[in-house]
């Protein structure tokens, strides 16, 4: 048990120091047992705030430290490095947390005062009990799992490789290029989005390093930073992308169609297709589902007319476990569902559309070789209702958030449809207009002054139909007026959301999500590509709605934090891990279950701690009835003192 403990109190600016009486907190905590040394600082994080740790340290030779400040997860290593250069052992300084756990969430001084004195004390216990500890080497394995193969997937893969690991790069669909490839153009350039993405694609299909896994989707995940085991399931792949010579014989015979997900539905496909002409892997694929069927075989066309004997009806789905070191995850974003949006007019009539529906509209590899014509009769619409925030910043009826780029799209749609149809009219019903990115603001003015556009400030009531029109019923808030308009379409911006699957990745990876669905960062400003779990990253719009240059950022950021991490011969796990005892234990393998890092195992009838898989969480400790498991320095005699300071 440490005797001589210091104190720093932090005022964090005014952060702390409006609500809490730091002074006074530093005061008073100099009279409890054990604390030799108790000070307030302005910035405690600051070079001089630091230095003075390493000075309070050396001069009264303290062998404990608490520094009263904010989360853990901010500073907790900046201390303990700074507690090192004092000569004291890192994890013999502790962190009682007064900001976001006081100070942020009261306003009555006296209160938030006494309570930052109770977490302050609570602290103190703890660190005088704390043991000097040493961390654990952990291996490396160099290799990283990619989830995800739209853009954010495909340039984090690149950027690994160019460092020289090697990458597993699993994607869900049937080709690799996300969202991104089935745009017609981007903003603001107007760059074709398949002559931008196409080469990138290729470029991975090329690459020795990368080993790419479509219909593929990550089962189970094991092990820590640095040594993941990683399970992964891929489906039957009844076309071999080795033998297809894509000559498109099957697809001639085959008697089934089925809607095209590539076009969005705008056109159908048969049960054996490529998705597009420049996917990647370049080969068919039988879609199981769709196909009359399999077992046993009811049509078997497609085999018969394939020379190259690519095709084969038993082929199995496959699993596989791979070693990895870091994992990214890119997962994409689908568009906030057409069902929900029936005010709109959405799902009911063929002509209002969604914006990806629009963009292969425009696209000359679309569902109309790029002329802009109505789904129902195939006839240039000569007007066409925009309509922004479909489902976004509602927070009563559908997604609170903004998703960004809806303002950007909507004027790309807009200018495009102006490209195809030069005499027609275009209205874009808009709440503002959010154009915070390189060119955006100029590129929305070029749309309202160059291209005729009519911008409506106000929300769209009610879309119905009428005499083959599509009446839009909607508020122009600048005039005070009520605007009805007869439509030939109506184009819905709307919300981005997590991909599907989004739940369930979090939930396999053991990674957080924030209140909309999106994966959750550990620190939106210090971490921003970090997530909460060691050695697992977040790129692109699955961590929240993102336009291309910021998404290709973040894929690039999250690679060069994991090409840093596997840069190291060896990790450095943390020595804050359950601890049995023996004689204790009577191996009823309670936390052996109770373990969600499977780090326990059973021995000789005797609980057995795997040291590297384990991260300290407690879990085995809160089910043992006979305290014959714990973990280093929050042993339950810590946790008793700590209750009872705060109680005291």
């Amino acid at each position: 048990m440490t005797r001589r403990t210091g104190v720093f109190v932090c005022h964090c600016g005014k952060n702390i120091a409006a609500t809490v009486n730091v002074k006074k907190v530093a005061q008073e905590l100099a009279k409890d047992e054990g604390v030799f040394f108790s000070e307030d600082y302005v910035y405690m994080c600051s070079d001089p705030g630091q230095g003075a740790v390493i000075d309070a340290i050396k001069k009264n030779n303290l062998d404990g430290m608490v520094i009263s400040c904010c989360s853990p997860n901010l500073h907790e290593k900046t201390f303990r490095d700074a507690s090192e250069l004092g000569g004291l052992n890192g994890f013999q300084c502790e962190i009682a947390n007064i900001r976001e756990q006081c100070a942020w969430v009261h306003k009555d001084i006296g209160k938030a005062t006494e309570k930052a004195l109770k977490i302050t004390r609570a602290a103190i216990k703890r660190v005088q009990r704390n043991q000097p500890l040493e961390p654990i080497g952990v291996p490396v394995t160099r290799r990283a799992l990619v989830v995800g193969g739209g853009i954010a997937g495909i340039q984090a893969a690149l950027d690994l490789t160019d460092a020289g690991l090697d990458v597993i790069l699993v994607e869900k669909q049937a080709t690799i290029g996300g969202n991104m490839i089935k745009l017609s153009e981007t903003f603001p350039t107007l760059d074709c989005s398949q002559c931008i993405l196409s080469p990138k694609m290729v470029a991975v299909s090329k690459n020795p390093k990368i080993r790419l896994m479509t219909q593929s989707e990550v089962e189970s995940v094991s092990g820590f930073v640095g040594n993941f085991r990683v399970r992964i399931k891929t489906k039957a792949q009844y076309v071999d992308p080795e033998q297809c010579k894509i000559c498109d014989d099957c697809t001639a015979v085959c008697p089934v169609a089925v809607p095209n997900q590539f076009d969005q539905g705008l056109t159908n496909r048969r049960a054996i297709y490529i998705p597009f002409a420049q996917a990647i892997p370049a080969s068919f694929n039988l879609d199981e589902e769709a196909c009359l069927g399999l077992n046993p075989v009811v049509c078997g066309k497609c085999e018969e007319v394939c020379e190259a004997g690519a095709i084969d009806y038993d082929r199995k789905p496959t699993v596989t476990e791979e070693d990895v070191g870091a994992i990214i995850v890119a997962t994409g974003f689908d568009l906030y569902g057409m069902d929900k949006l029936g005010e709109y007019g959405a799902g009911r009539y063929k002509d209002v559309l969604d914006g990806l529906q629009f963009e292969r509209l425009c696209s000359a590899s679309g569902a109309t070789g790029g002329h802009v014509l109505r789904p129902s009769d195939h006839r240039v619409p000569k007007e066409v209702v925009f309509i922004q925030c479909s489902g976004s910043r509602d927070p009563e009826n559908h997604c609170a958030y903004c998703s960004k780029i809806c303002c950007m799209y909507t004027a790309k749609h807009a200018t495009l449809y102006k490209h195809h149809v030069p005499d027609g009219q275009a209205y874009i019903f808009y709440i503002d207009i959010r154009s915070g990115g390189k060119g955006y603001e100029e590129f929305v003015q070029r749309t309202m002054e160059n291209d005729g556009v009519v911008y409506l400030r106000g929300r769209v009531s009610k879309v119905y139909q009428k005499d083959g029109k599509l009446r839009v019923l909607g508020v122009d808030t600048l005039t005070g007026t009520n605007v009805e308009i007869d439509a030939d379409m109506v184009v819905l911006a709307q919300a981005m959301q997590p991909s599907k699957g989004t739940a369930e990745i979090a939930k396999t990876l053991k990674i957080g999500r924030d209140k909309d669905g999106f994966l959750a960062e550990a620190h939106p400003k210090l971490k921003p590509v970090e997530s909460v779990t060691a050695g697992i990253y977040l790129a692109g719009a699955a961590q929240g709605p993102k336009d291309i240059p910021e998404t290709v950022s973040q894929a690039s950021a999250a690679a060069g934090k994991v090409i840093a991490l596997l840069s190291k011969a060896e990790l450095a796990h943390s020595p804050a891990v359950a601890r049995v005892r023996e004689p204790w234990c009577t191996g009823c393998e309670m936390c052996v279950d109770a373990c969600p890092f499977e780090a326990i195992e059973l021995v000789a009838g005797k609980a057995r701690v795997n040291e590297v898989l384990c991260e300290g969480c407690g879990s085995c400790s809160g089910v043992c009835v006979r305290s014959a498991i714990d973990v280093k320095n929050v042993t339950q005699l810590q946790i008793h003192e700590m209750i009872s300071a705060i109680l005291a």
